[in-house]
């Protein structure tokens, strides 16, 4: 009986290693639409995953995952965000910077150029057909948020933003945000979905030489470095240096400081802050 029991997923993994190996997406796979970082996560972020985004604050972490929400559904892959910094509003102003190339306060002036105008208003009518379900992180805790990761049946991907919303304060933060974490890849393994949170770093010091992201730095007792899947690092260093010569204006390291199922390494981006904007070096333009 186990014997049999056990052939049923065994069959699955080889139709789909055979499905992919012609050509097909990988049905448990969603692409983050940056292909340098799916390249290095073996095809992109994958379902019953938990990742954790991690960068200092200003560094643009809400931005890069709007950004793969927003990608994923225009692959059809049904996707979600759930802010906890923003209204739905927003979020969707955001969304039309990032994908329109425009400056948020130009949208919310409606003070576009003729170019810009048409640019935000395709942008706006695709969206209509291929966006994510933008929702807000509902303020009855890791209750709630479960109730709200649950109505979501048919989401392939699902961005928190950010971990630190999910704090009550009735306990001491370390442990929350420990428990937080928990409740994030017991969510991601019970619905079936990646799910990709943003964080901050309270380990992150200053004074010490080199400021990319480390594991230790996202603190939360441990947690994020003991049970999230994939840890990404993003690091501009053009937010700490100043003068000419002193770090490359857009130029950003995202780095995977972990890798459950395959290799560590980091991919080059570019932030056009004026847009709120990453694209991959290598594959820019999606």
């Amino acid at each position: 009986m186990t014997r049999r029991a056990d052939l049923s997923p065994l069959t699955q993994i080889m139709q789909r290693v055979d499905a992919v190996s012609d050509g097909a997406p990988s049905p448990d796979t969603v692409s983050t639409g940056f292909p340098s970082l799916d390249r290095l996560l073996g095809g992109g972020v994958r379902h019953g995953d938990l990742i954790v985004l991690g960068g200092d604050v200003g560094s643009g972490k809400s931005a890069l995952t709007l950004a793969m929400a927003l990608r994923a559904a225009q692959d059809d892959r049904a996707a979600a965000v759930l802010s906890g910094e923003m209204s739905i509003d927003r979020v969707m102003e955001r969304a039309l910077a990032i994908e329109g190339r425009a400056r948020v306060d130009d949208i919310r002036r409606g003070s576009l150029d003729e170019t810009t105008r048409a640019s935000v208003g395709g942008v706006a009518v695709r969206l209509r057909d291929a966006a994510p379900a933008i929702g807000v992180i509902p303020p009855e805790g890791l209750e709630g948020m479960g109730d709200e990761l649950r109505r979501m049946l048919d989401a392939q991907l699902i961005v928190v933003d950010p971990l630190e919303a999910l704090v009550s304060g009735a306990r001491p933060r370390d442990e929350e945000l420990a428990s937080a974490v928990r409740f994030l890849k017991m969510m991601a393994v019970e619905l079936h979905v990646a799910i990709v949170v943003t964080a901050q770093l309270p380990g992150m010091t200053r004074e010490r030489r080199d400021l990319r992201p480390t594991l230790d730095d996202f603190g939360a007792l441990g947690a994020v470095k003991q049970l999230a899947d994939v840890v990404l690092g993003l690091y501009r260093e053009e937010m700490y240096t100043t003068g000419a010569g002193h770090g490359v204006e857009g130029a950003t390291e995202l780095l995977a400081l972990k890798n459950r199922n395959g290799a560590t390494g980091y991919v080059d981006l570019y932030f056009y802050k004026q847009w709120m904007r990453f694209e991959d070096m290598l594959d820019p333009d999606r």
